[in-house]
């Protein structure tokens, strides 16, 4: 397998069909064996059933179902060790990171990075979420010495062994670009379109 894009969600059932749609329409032409898979971080509002009807339709799409709400970390591990695929995507199921950008994302591998991490430049959130994020990121950076403006930005592309080597629990899924400089592997930064979501709230917080 090419490439696996993995989309951690949890009560995302409004918008994924039009964000696996949007994933097709960008992957498609690039000439990949690829798959799409859902992690359900135990949804109450049918995600994970209406995966399972479009995957009957598209055998490029499959689903993890956990059995609670485990959080980020965790449903971004199974999806890690759910593929064996030699590049990885991640992308949050909100709808808010754009799949155009996708091709971007793996150029910027193809360059020579093993983790390349999304930077929402113009972030269309609240402003309290835009506040905690500069002031997370601020102290990331004093403390690592990882200099990267958006750590925890969902919108990441990595190479297959990058992300399997990395130990992912807790929240520690806030981290990921930090763990793998660490781990001696190629890190490297990419502004990305930012959207305002379309359903709901925030869900992992």
């Amino acid at each position: 397998m090419n490439l696996a894009i993995i989309i951690p969600a949890l009560n995302e059932r409004e918008i994924l069909p039009e964000l696996i749609g949007e994933i097709t329409v960008a992957v498609e032409p690039l000439g990949l064996e690829w798959e799409i898979l859902v992690v359900d971080d135990g949804s109450s509002d049918g995600t994970f059933e209406l995966v399972e009807e479009l995957a009957a339709e598209d055998p490029r799409l499959g689903a993890v179902r956990l059995r609670r709400n485990f959080g980020k970390s965790v449903a971004l591990s199974v999806g890690f060790d759910s593929t064996d695929a030699d590049t990885v995507i991640t992308i949050d199921g909100d709808g808010q990171d754009d799949p155009a950008d996708i091709p971007r994302l793996l150029a910027e591998l193809e360059a020579g990075s093993d983790l390349v991490s999304g930077w929402k430049r113009d972030r269309q959130d609240p402003f309290t979420r835009r506040w905690a994020s500069g002031v997370f990121n601020w102290f990331t950076r004093l403390f690592t010495g990882v200099d990267m403006h958006d750590m925890n930005c969902g919108f990441k592309a990595y190479r297959g062994e990058c992300a399997r080597s990395i130990e992912v629990y807790g929240e520690m899924h806030r981290y990921m670009p930090v763990f793998a400089v660490q781990q001696g592997w190629k890190v490297s930064e990419l502004p990305v379109n930012h959207r305002a979501r379309k359903f709901g709230s925030s869900r992992f917080g």
